[in-house]
This record gives C-alpha cells, sequence and structure tokens, in this order.
C-alpha cells in the first residue's frame, strides 16, 4: 500500500489528533476578541456615544467598513482553499487517515463552538446591558458593529468552513446532506439576517432593550438550533465506531 504525504510528512507518521490546531483555535478567537473587548472599553465610552461626532467616524464607522471586507476577504479565500483541495478519491481514504481526519473535523466543531459563545453569548448579553444603560441615537452602535457585523459573521465562517471540511473529506458527509450539520450552520447563521429585523423594529417601536420581548424570539430560536450539533456528533461518532470495529484495529496492528 503506498504512502502519501502531506507537506513531507507521511500519512502513518501524521498524529491523529494534532493538539496544536485546537490549541490554536481556542486560542486565536480568544485572544482576538480580548482585543476587541478591550478597544470596546477603551472606544466605546470616549469616541462612541455620539453617532453625530467626528471620532465615531474615525473610531467606529472605519472599524466597521475595514471587518466587512475582511470578513468577506477571509470567508472567500477559506471556504475557496477547502473546496479546492478536496479530496476528489475518497473512496483510496486509508482508516486511519479517515479517523484523523475526523479528528480534525472535530477540532473544526470546538472552534465553531467556541466562536459561537462569544458572538451569541458574550457579545449578545452585552448588547443588552450596553442599550439598556445607553440610548442609542444609530442602529450601527458600537455594541452593534462587534456583536452583529464582527463576532456573528466569524462564527458563521468558522461554521461553513466546518460543513464544508466535513463534505470534501469525510466519507460519511460526503454521500449526501446531513440534516442536522445543515441545521447546525445554518440556525445560527439566520441569526445575522434576524438583525435587520431587530433593528427595524426597535427603530419603529422603540422597544426595551430585554430579551423576553417578542422582537427577540428570532435570536433565541436560530439559536437554539444550534443545539443540532447533538446530531452531528452522533453521525461523527457513528463513523468512528465504524472504523474502530471494522477497520482501524487490524490495519495498525
Amino acid at each position: 500500500m503506498a504512502t502519501t504525504t502531506v507537506g513531507g510528512i507521511a500519512a502513518t507518521d501524521r498524529p491523529l489528533l494534532d493538539k496544536k490546531w485546537l490549541v490554536f483555535a481556542l486560542a486565536i478567537y480568544t485572544v482576538f476578541y480580548m482585543w476587541v473587548r478591550w478597544y470596546e472599553g477603551v472606544y466605546g465610552w470616549s469616541a462612541g456615544l455620539d453617532s453625530f461626532a467626528p471620532e465615531f467616524e474615525t473610531y467606529w464607522m472605519n472599524f466597521l467598513y475595514t471587518e466587512i471586507v475582511l470578513e468577506i476577504v477571509t470567508a472567500s479565500i477559506l471556504w475557496g482553499y477547502l473546496w479546492k483541495t478536496r479530496d476528489r478519491n475518497l473512496a483510496a481514504l486509508s482508516p486511519r487517515e479517515e479517523l484523523r481526519r475526523n479528528f480534525t473535523h472535530l477540532t473544526w466543531l470546538v472552534a465553531y463552538a467556541w466562536a459561537i459563545y462569544w458572538g451569541a453569548s458574550y457579545f449578545t448579553e452585552q448588547d443588552g446591558t450596553w442599550h439598556q444603560t445607553i440610548v442609542r441615537d444609530t442602529d450601527f452602535t458600537p455594541s452593534h458593529i462587534i456583536e452583529f457585523y464582527l463576532s456573528y459573521p466569524i462564527y458563521i465562517i468558522t461554521g461553513f468552513a466546518a460543513f464544508i471540511y466535513a463534505k470534501t473529506r469525510l466519507p460519511y458527509f460526503a454521500k449526501g446532506i446531513s440534516l442536522p450539520y445543515l441545521v447546525l450552520v445554518v440556525g445560527p447563521f439566520m441569526i445575522l439576517p434576524n438583525v435587520g429585523l431587530n433593528e427595524w423594529g426597535h427603530t419603529f417601536w422603540f422597544m426595551e432593550e430585554l430579551f423576553v420581548a417578542p422582537l427577540h424570539y428570532g435570536f433565541v430560536i436560530f439559536g437554539w438550533l444550534a443545539l443540532a450539533v447533538m446530531g452531528t456528533l452522533s453521525q461523527t461518532f457513528y463513523s468512528f465506531s465504524h472504523l474502530f470495529e471494522h477497520e482501524l484495529c487490524p490495519d495498525i496492528r
């Protein structure tokens, strides 16, 4: 059996779980969002309270324009790379390499879960607190620029990257469309379009910033759809058991 190499490293020599990538995935979001929170803490109060002030344009609208461009570029490069480098011969995949890819896929899911926490939990809760404290004079408040237009797109980019990875590199997910996986990535994605309804409602109804308000039900429902990760993990672990039981153990002895 021929030994494939990736980056000069034989497939049989590559660890099943590359812990460095797992640590990197968690650290990169943590460090980045700590910086974002620092930026918000410094310039939210000093330059973010009056949307008509010139410093608001400098520190917040430019922040918004920059992040949108970077998100589009990042999504295009990342998704394009995952698709272009897809495995076109999954039938020839060795059991060990398939298991290694499953562990890599779990790393993607961990990164997605961590990104969702920051976006749909931390910054979302913070946004409610911000607007209960400060009366908004624009839809593009400092907390919205970070929450809606930064943290949400980041977890969306991560989630669809995980989906593309599974679809193009794992035989189980390549066979068709996994309904739990589809719900897992499309459900939280729909929180972003729901932002339009939210801002329209706040503009015309002048609603109080309470999460129990009917206007916010969409955020809750679409956020709950992230629970489809249970079905996705069940499918992933099923493919694990198949490899262990029928293929991997004889192959590596």
